[in-house]
């Protein structure tokens, strides 16, 4: 079936299409032939590298804590910079200039800088200007980073969802008399949020990555800084790699699913309430005059009227 963006492959199409997949799937099984012999020469398919996993001292010890401490700095940075970048993003689309150019520089400023440095930068801050304690630094100093960077893209995200409605939709609002606040939270940010939220996933699941860069540089006992140590005492350093990049892809995999979940049960509540109007909501417009004859109608008037 053909459309505006894709053409319906022809036979020798699909005959190429076939050609390709299967010459992808050899490199495929010839790259993990690969990888699995030199990890088996290497000696790390031992059983003694892997049985710790099977043990429940190095998941009580080192990965749970480690991914309880991953979760806790993901939820609060999520949790800050969700309304705060869409605070700003909104800020961004303001009439009033005083208003607008701020929110401008700092979304600017803040993206444009890795969040590596904000977080090494934070927990200088936090070090030399604050009574936090040492073991608690690197968690708000992680935080601190995630959400300076990640509300900064997130702003951005909101401006374009906001942007790529049509106008006619902040058009008509205005015209029935709404304000402008009535028209973003009733109108604009409701249709907007399914346009924005595979976006707003993806910046949540970087979310959840970028915790690691507090391990790796603030000794944040975070889920890879944990393996380090857990690497450290039953010295399987590949194994170790392997076991908690599947923790991390279990994790942004139900996170996800969780939000195409969410999307489909959005479009189909907008499309159950978005149908034609029941008939006593029709009844009633006609009886006050309201898209009937001689009046104006929003979506056209009754029979033999002339709403717009």
């Amino acid at each position: 079936m053909s459309s505006v963006l894709y053409d319906t492959p022809g036979p020798r199409a699909k005959r190429r299409n076939v050609l390709y997949t299967v010459v992808f799937a050899a490199l495929l099984v010839l790259l993990l032939w690969w990888a699995w012999q030199t990890m088996s020469d290497k000696g790390q398919l031992e059983w003694a590298k892997w049985s710790p996993f099977t043990e429940s001292q190095a998941w009580t010890t080192y990965l749970l804590p480690g991914l309880a401490n991953t979760l806790k700095a993901a939820a609060l940075s999520m949790v800050i910079a969700l309304p705060l970048g869409a605070v700003f993003g909104i800020a961004r689309l303001s009439d009033h200039r005083w208003v607008r150019v701020p929110a401008g520089v700092i979304v600017e400023f803040f993206r444009a800088i890795p969040v590596l440095i904000l977080m090494v930068f934070a927990n200088q801050f936090y070090s030399e200007s604050t009574a936090i304690s040492s073991d608690e630094r690197p968690l708000y100093a992680v935080v601190t980073g995630l959400v300076l960077y990640n509300a900064s893209v997130l702003a951005e995200i909101v401006r374009a969802g906001i942007l790529s409605l049509p106008k006619g939709q902040t058009e008509a609002a205005q015209a029935i008399g709404l304000r402008k606040t009535q028209v973003m939270t009733s109108i604009l940010l409701p249709q907007a949020v399914t346009v924005m939220l595979p976006a707003i996933v993806s910046q949540l699941v970087v979310i959840v990555k970028d915790t690691a860069l507090g391990g790796a540089m603030l000794n944040f006992t975070e889920l890879l800084n944990a393996r380090k140590t857990l690497a450290a005492n039953y010295a399987n350093v590949i194994p170790s790699f392997i076991v908690v990049a599947v923790i991390f892809i279990v994790l942004n995999f139900i996170l996800t699913s969780f939000a195409a979940w969410l999307e489909n049960r959005l479009r189909r509540g907008k499309k159950s309430t978005g149908a034609v109007l029941p008939t006593a909501a029709v009844a009633g417009t006609a009886a006050t005059g309201v898209g009937g004859g001689g009046g104006i109608g929003i979506g056209g008037g009754a029979p033999g009227g002339d709403g717009t």
